[in-house]
Order: C-alpha cells, then sequence, then structure tokens
C-alpha cells in the first residue's frame, strides 16, 4: 500500500472493509477476532496505531519490530488461527508516529480464532455460534471458490516432489526465517490450506489448489483434461502466428513458462527504483502473469492465453467475476479468484498485496513505452490489454523512448541463429534448417522436387529457397531453370555441418536420431554441452537453462539415455544426469 492511500483511508469511517484499533505496546487483544471475521467475510485493512475517532495515536518505535513478529508468528500459528493464514503486516510513519497496517484478504478456508468462528459486518466482529449461520459460511466459500474442492482419491505420490526445494529455495530467497521452512514436505501442504476436510459431508483430501500448484502434468491433466495456456507472437504472422508455446504444467513453471516467454519475445528497458536498477519489464510482466495465473477460474474450459502483436498485448482468462467492465485503478476494491493459491504465490515472492498489480503496472507502464496505458476489463473473462510502440522481429524496436536491449526474439542458440535475416520469425527459420538438410542430402535438385521431399507446399518451398540464397547458405547452378538445380553453398556446408555434429572438446555427437526434427537436435546437442560443463545437473537446471518445460527435458534426457549418451547417477530424488564421454 502506498502511504498515500494510507492517509486516505485513516480519513474514513471503519466499515465492514475498514477497521482501526490501538496498539500503542503490543498487540490488541481482539486482533485476530477482526483477522478472522475478515479472512471469512470480505477481506479488508486493519490499521494499528488509529483510534476509533480516526485520530493517529501510533505505536511506540522499540514495539514495532516485536508487534510485527508477533503477527507473523501468531497467523502461523493454528491455536490462534485455524487454519493458518501468513499474513505480512507493512510499518508506516506519518510524521513522527508509527503504524502498521495488515491488509487481510478475502480467504476460499472458513477460519477460527481461539476455536470461535467470527463473522463481519459494519457494526464490527461477531462470533458466529448458530450451526444454520456456520453452515451457511462453509456453503457460500465451497460455492464461490472452485480451488477449494476436495479430491478424497488425490494422493501425495500425485504430486511432483522435486518442486518442493524450488519452492523452498524460492521462500528462503525472499523471506530466510519463513515458518514454512522448518515443514516437512506434507506439513507444508497442510499449513498452505491445500489439504480441507469439509464439515458438511466429513469429506477430506488434497484440494483442487494442491493439484495445480505441484501436481504431476499427467494428475492436472487427469482432473482439468481442458487446461492449458496458449502464449502466441501475431507481429508478422497476425492470422495465425509467429510463436507459440502451450503450457500444460503446473502453476510454479507455468509461471516460469510464461515469464521466459516474455523475456524472449519483449524488448527491455532498464529503470531505477530508488537507487537500485531493475529490469522494467520484467516488474510489469510479473504482475500480469501472475494475475493469469492467480485469478483465473480453472473449472471453466476455456484456455487461457497471452497474445503478443505488434503494437499490445493482450490476456484472456476465465473468470469468476465480482463485478462488470473496465477496473479504475484509482477506485477499486481488490477480490482473489483464488486465495489459497493467492497466499501461495506471496510466499515465493511471486505477488505482493492484493491489488497491487493493477497499480504496479498503471504506474510503469508509462516508463515502459511512450504510448503505454493499460486497460484490466472485468467479466465472465477477465481481459488485460497493454499498449505499447510498435515492435519488429528483426530485432528493432520503434521505441522513441531510447534504445532496447537485445532482440526482440531473444537469443536463439545453435544453427538457426546463423540465419540472420530480417523479419524471419524462429519457427520459419527452423523449416529453413530441416530444408538445408535435404538439399545436403540431395543437390541438384529443383524447386518442384523439394516441396516433395520436405512435404510442403511449391510456393512455400520457393520462398524457403530464396531466403536460402538471401543468406548465401545454397547457391542455383545450371544454365536455366529446366536443367539446373540447388547446392549448398561453403557458407551452408559450414553451418549444416553443425546440425547433426556437435564439437564437446574432441569427442563429435552423431545425432542422426529417427523420428526427431531439427529443433529438437539443436536442443539435444545444448543439453549435452550444458551436462557437459555443469556437474550434477538436474531435470530443474536444464528447464531452466533453455526455457522449456520440465517435461519436454524429461523426454528429450529419455532420448539420450537410451542412446547411451548420458547416464542417471543416484537415488530417485537426490540423483543427477552426467554424459558418457570425457
Amino acid at each position: 500500500m502506498s502511504l498515500e492511500r494510507l492517509k486516505r483511508i485513516i480519513k474514513e469511517k471503519e466499515n465492514i472493509r475498514l477497521e482501526f484499533k490501538e496498539a500503542k505496546l503490543g498487540l490488541p487483544k481482539s486482533l485476530f477476532e477482526s483477522i478472522c471475521a475478515m479472512l471469512n467475510r470480505e477481506g479488508g485493512d486493519i490499521v494499528l496505531g488509529v483510534n476509533d475517532k480516526n485520530e493517529i495515536v501510533g505505536i511506540e518505535p522499540d514495539r514495532i519490530d516485536s508487534i510485527v513478529k508477533d503477527i507473523v508468528n501468531q497467523s502461523n500459528n493454528p491455536q490462534k488461527l485455524e487454519p493458518p493464514f501468513i499474513l505480512y503486516p507493512e510499518v508506516y510513519k506519518i510524521g513522527d508516529k508509527w503504524l502498521i497496517h495488515i491488509q487481510v484478504p478475502r480467504s476460499s478456508q472458513v477460519h477460527k480464532s481461539a476455536n470461535i468462528l467470527f463473522n463481519r459486518s459494519h457494526d464490527g466482529d461477531y462470533k458466529v455460534t448458530g450451526s444454520q449461520q456456520i453452515a451457511a459460511i462453509y456453503f457460500s466459500k465451497r460455492i464461490h471458490y472452485s480451488e477449494n474442492h476436495i479430491y478424497p482419491y488425490l494422493r501425495f505420490e500425485d504430486f511432483n516432489e522435486t518442486l518442493f526445494p524450488k519452492v523452498r529455495n524460492l521462500i528462503r530467497g525472499f523471506r530466510p526465517n519463513h515458518p514454512w521452512l522448518t515443514l516437512d514436505n506434507e506439513q507444508m501442504l497442510e499449513r498452505a490450506g491445500l489439504w480441507e476436510r469439509d464439515f458438511e459431508t466429513n469429506t477430506e483430501g488434497y484440494t483442487l489448489a494442491a493439484a495445480l500448484i505441484f501436481g504431476k502434468d499427467t494428475t492436472i491433466h487427469s482432473i482439468l483434461p481442458h487446461y492449458k495456456t496458449d502464449a502466441l507472437v501475431r507481429v508478422h504472422n497476425v492470422n495465425r502466428y509467429d510463436d507459440r508455446e502451450y503450457i500444460q504444467t503446473n502453476l510454479i513453471e507455468a509461471y516460469e513458462a510464461l515469464m521466459a516467454f516474455v523475456a524472449k519475445h519483449l524488448p527491455d528497458k532498464f529503470y531505477m527504483i530508488g537507487d537500485q536498477r531493475v529490469s522494467l519489464r520484467d516488474n510489469i510482466f510479473r504482475e500480469i502473469v501472475a494475475n493469469i495465473i492467480v485469478h483465473r477460474e480453472y473449472t471453466n474450459a476455456q484456455p487461457a492465453t497471452f497474445t503478443i502483436f505488434r503494437d499490445k498485448i493482450e490476456t484472456n482468462n476465465a473468470n469468476n467475476p465480482h463485478g462488470d467492465g473496465p477496473i479504475d485503478a484509482n477506485n477499486f476494491a481488490p477480490f482473489p479468484k483464488n486465495p489459497t493459491i493467492a497466499k501461495f504465490f506471496v510466499q515465493l515472492g511471486w505477488v505482493d498485496e492484493l491489488g497491487s498489480g493493477v497499480l504496479n503496472v498503471n504506474r510503469l507502464i508509462k516508463e515502459y513505452s511512450k504510448k503505454g496505458k493499460v486497460e484490466f476489463v472485468e467479466n465472465n473473462s477477465f481481459k488485460t490489454i497493454i499498449t505499447i510502440d510498435n515492435i519488429e522481429f528483426d530485432g528493432k524496436v520503434e521505441n522513441k523512448n531510447g534504445p532496447v536491449n537485445g532482440p526482440v526474439n531473444g537469443p536463439v542458440n545453435g544453427p538457426v541463429n546463423y540465419i540472420a535475416l530480417e523479419h524471419i520469425p524462429k519457427p520459419v527459420k527452423v523449416k529453413l534448417v530441416s530444408l538445408l538438410e535435404k538439399i545436403k542430402e540431395q543437390e541438384g535438385k529443383k524447386a518442384n522436387d523439394y516441396n516433395v521431399i520436405i512435404n510442403a507446399p511449391l510456393r512455400s518451398t520457393k520462398r524457403y529457397l530464396k531466403l536460402l540464397k538471401e543468406a548465401n547458405l545454397i547457391e542455383f547452378k545450371g544454365d536455366s531453370p529446366k536443367t539446373g538445380g540447388y547446392f549448398l553453398s561453403t557458407e551452408g556446408r559450414e553451418l549444416q555441418s553443425h546440425i547433426t555434429e556437435y564439437q564437446l572438446d574432441t569427442i563429435k555427437i552423431d545425432l542422426n536420431i529417427e523420428g526427431i526434427n531439427e529443433s529438437e537436435k539443436l536442443r539435444l546437442l545444448e543439453i549435452l554441452k550444458f551436462l557437459k560443463s555443469n556437474n550434477e545437473t538436474k531435470v530443474l537446471d536444464l528447464a531452466n537453462h533453455l526455457k522449456v518445460s520440465a517435461r519436454t527435458i524429461k523426454n528429450d534426457l529419455k532420448i539420450l539415455m537410451e542412446k547411451d549418451f548420458i547416464t542417471y547417477v543416484g537415488s530417485k530424488k537426490a540423483g543427477f544426469y552426467t554424459v558418457n564421454f570425457e
């Protein structure tokens, strides 16, 4: 929350979403009753250091740290808040007075404090004791939040265990003293609210949120066969696409894959926040990507889309609406669509305060692009439209704000990168590499021969041949089109030799493997190169290095193991991959 917004809400009257409490020397006795009530109702803001008359009375400076620590620890204490819901208060100073702000989101679970269920009204917090009232709260949560649907036959074995150390590393890097770090994997799932019990049916088990965050790909697809995120680039080929990636994996790797897609295709501009130089692109699009993942209605079969056009980026995801129409960044009440998933991403440091995404993107977009503006539209489908300066595929960016670091397409490893033709997207370059290999195998053919060989329309084949000639990779020899044919040039032979062989010190690896295409060969070669240079490499190391999904890497490693190029060493959980040559 900005200091300006804090000053603004202090002037408001207490209401169903706003509570003031004095806390000069320590936690107010009723603090967790209010937290519990807000979690069960609509969420809201609690400001410590302000009395009921809107007067700033402040908190003793030497008590600030202990109060903040108590709030964090007790929000994770089942005896104080059940189920736990970790909160992170923020400290502010207005004049010479210190205040603490606690943002409490609406929870998808039903909470109790000291084993008493509290709800919230305009008059404050009240105990809920009647069985019908209690049942009504549980029912409203269950029908509104699909992330809490319990799958009683979902087992721990259905989760991807390689994600747990990754999650711990992310949490440790963000908050080294996080209470989850002392828990084992199953305890972490329970404390994160990913195991639930339905008090009406007495059903208990892992939830849909648990499956989405930690599930193996096969687990997720068994529960949600329609689940996918479609990332596309439509700058050159607007009717189809220039580049595309289907993302059908767990939410942790899906977030990383979408951020890698952004880094690959969108220009960056460095920016100073205080005295720190940061990536403006990453600061904007981490909010956009997190919004797609955290606030999506996953039971809806509509795929989420992230589309890059020449002058804008559009995202679209199924939504459980809490409003209708454009969102006013200056006047809106943030509402979590999947509070448990959102809470988990907060622990990773990938999501900030609820509602911060709208505010941060609106604040930063004009620094990123002169034309920059953003529109968030809430409906059954949640849409984000970000207008930017025009981008091109040749690595040049039409941006009047100054130079942009790096090509729009991002670096492409291997022979594809040698085909440095302007306005040619990577998928076309891969086809050119494939055609180059066929020309090496059958030189002297004509265009209408090669279109049969590569199974492509004659018009496309002629275009590919023209592009290869422009790149000086092939040449036409003969007195006429009827009697001549295409041959590799000297540059083409040098490039083509890299496609099926890769020099690893003095060892040549032949990857003429039946059933894989050239882009797959290039990726296998990069894996071998990385394995030879890095000891004790694991799947996630390779996935992060090559910016592809863990599932793709696993399939590649299986091929390399079958061909005896690599070996897996050690146990299933702690082992790693190594090459079978010096």
